[in-house]
């Protein structure tokens, strides 16, 4: 059964400012820059016949085209132990709009909502084991002031991803142009 989720991936010249920041940290597990994306909803496993009507009604989503700009640094979770270390949102109310029509698809076809909250962001790193808490506090001061320049989004994916020890494998299912409401699968 797939596991999927729908996320917006982030153009190469986003990509290559997260990845100039990608260094410097005892026990990330960086991510790939192929791999960065902002997820609005995460799916989980479903059928194939579910995959399928999801990857169709996903089509039916329209919305005007927006800026967004990558703002801000902090680590999942926000207390205890972290385990992932992100980009925030700089403005996510296009964002949120935009999930919110997604949520709505996803949901008419019987899938659960997330329990979690969305939380806006770009994971740039995984933790096995953290790095001393002075040591983290420091790498994320000394880049605070960290903020892409703003990048046009008009289309998301669907990705599939099969989990592995190293890493999750994502895989672009299907590209959606919520301007026209265009699908392309990959």
């Amino acid at each position: 059964m797939p596991r999927l989720f729908i996320a917006i991936p982030m153009p190469e010249e986003v990509a290559i400012d997260l990845e100039r920041m990608s260094t410097g940290l005892p026990g990330a597990r960086w991510t790939d820059p192929d791999d960065f994306h902002l997820t609005l909803r995460f799916v989980g496993e479903v059928d194939n016949p579910t995959f399928q009507e999801l990857g169709e009604a996903l089509a039916s989503i329209q919305a005007p085209p927006f800026e967004l700009a990558l703002k801000g640094l902090g680590v999942f979770p926000p207390r205890g132990e972290p385990h992932t270390l992100w980009v925030g949102v700089e403005d996510p109310e296009p964002l949120l709009a935009l999930k919110r029509r997604i949520d709505r698809v996803v949901r008419s076809l019987g899938i659960p909502d997330e329990r979690r909250n969305f939380h806006p962001h770009v994971t740039i790193a995984r933790f096995r084991t953290p790095p001393p808490s002075d040591r983290l506090g420091s790498w994320i001061r000394g880049r605070s002031l960290f903020r892409t320049r703003p990048f046009p989004v008009s289309h998301f994916n669907l990705y599939s991803s099969l989990l592995r020890p190293e890493g999750a494998e994502h895989t672009v299912e299907a590209t959606y142009d919520f301007v026209a409401g265009l699908m392309e699968r990959v």
